[in-house]
């Protein structure tokens, strides 16, 4: 009961009880524009990545091969067949060394070129769109730009080391040693990579308080110091985030190690054999098998670096 200045007294209830008088508030109309705006995009992306993926995992499971139908239902022949090919464990073991040296070296590159980008600087912009040209160009361009670079007989490489006496003449970098192949193609994609790593971890830099650094410069911190206690804890999700972009990009390689190396066993990657086994082979089945593998070993392993790597911040 609420008094007015007649000295009457009026009822008042509160909106929405529908007491007498009461005018009701109108109910909330359901809106169907937003969902007949996003379904279109729903249904594209169902259509362009769930159903292939769907189609993968079944015939996975299924002889498939077009010159000699019909498909048949083979349960796991097809990954037995995988574990018992010795190309695809060598594949497998250069898919290894590529994700072990291509994420070490893209993620400290990445935070070395983040670190130093930090703090604006004449000429910090134009540096940084240089920075992004090797991560614009398609692996293939990379792949024959890179040619010039460790050819055996005009490479630049050996020009340089010949020129400086480093070598006594002229050598094979590639499709001799395991190990060195597959270090020198790994340094093609680190190329590649490392700009977007560093982009990642520099997003993570800009978002740290300066007033944290100038509170460790009071308290006699040293950069070095600075950079362990501050800068490195504060950026774990950016620097999550571009080792996940790199275990992506690492085990999927093909570009670079078909251009530079064909289809020597010295640098073949398990994408490499998802192609000779599927497009050469004929062998669908297997090839569907072989990348639903691939496509497990990504998931874990990137679920594995955001477990170990990724910390929420709040500042």
């Amino acid at each position: 009961m609420v008094g007015t200045r007649s000295g009457r007294r009026h009822d008042v209830s509160p909106a929405g009880t529908g007491a007498p008088g009461t005018p009701r508030r109108p109910g909330r109309r359901f809106d169907l524009l937003p969902y007949a705006l996003v379904t279109p995009l729903a249904l594209f992306i169902v259509a362009l990545a769930l159903f292939p993926a769907g189609v993968t995992i079944v015939q996975s499971f299924f002889r498939v091969d077009e010159l000699n139908p019909p498909t048949t239902f083979n349960g796991l022949e097809n990954f037995r067949h995988l574990f018992a090919d010795g190309s695809v464990r060598s594949s497998l073991v250069n898919t290894g060394l590529y994700v072990l040296i291509g994420v070490a070296l893209s993620t400290v590159l990445g935070i070395v070129m983040a670190v130093t980008l930090q703090r604006p600087f004449r000429g910090r912009s134009a540096l940084i769109a240089v920075l992004i040209l090797p991560w614009a160009l398609p692996g293939v361009v990379e792949g024959i730009v890179w040619t010039g670079i460790w050819d055996s007989n005009t490479g630049l490489l050996n020009s340089v080391l010949t020129s400086a006496h480093l070598i006594p003449e002229y050598q094979v970098f590639l499709g001799q040693h395991r190990f060195l192949t597959i270090f020198a193609i790994e340094l093609v994609q680190v190329w590649q990579m490392t700009p977007l790593s560093t982009l990642l971890i520099l997003a993570s830099l800009q978002n740290i308080p300066g007033e944290l650094y100038e509170a460790a410069v009071l308290d006699g911190c040293s950069p070095w110091a600075a950079l362990r206690r501050i800068t490195l804890p504060l950026a774990r999700p950016g620097i999550a985030i571009a080792m996940v972009q790199a275990v992506i990009a690492t085990i999927n390689v093909f570009d670079q190690p078909y251009v530079l190396n064909g289809s020597a066993d010295t640098g073949a990657s398990l994408t490499m054999q998802t192609y000779f086994i599927s497009f050469q082979n004929l062998d669908f089945g297997e090839g569907y098998a072989l990348s639903l593998l691939i496509t497990v070993a990504t998931l874990i392993l990137s679920l594995g670096v955001v477990k170990l790597v990724y910390r929420q911040v709040e500042f």
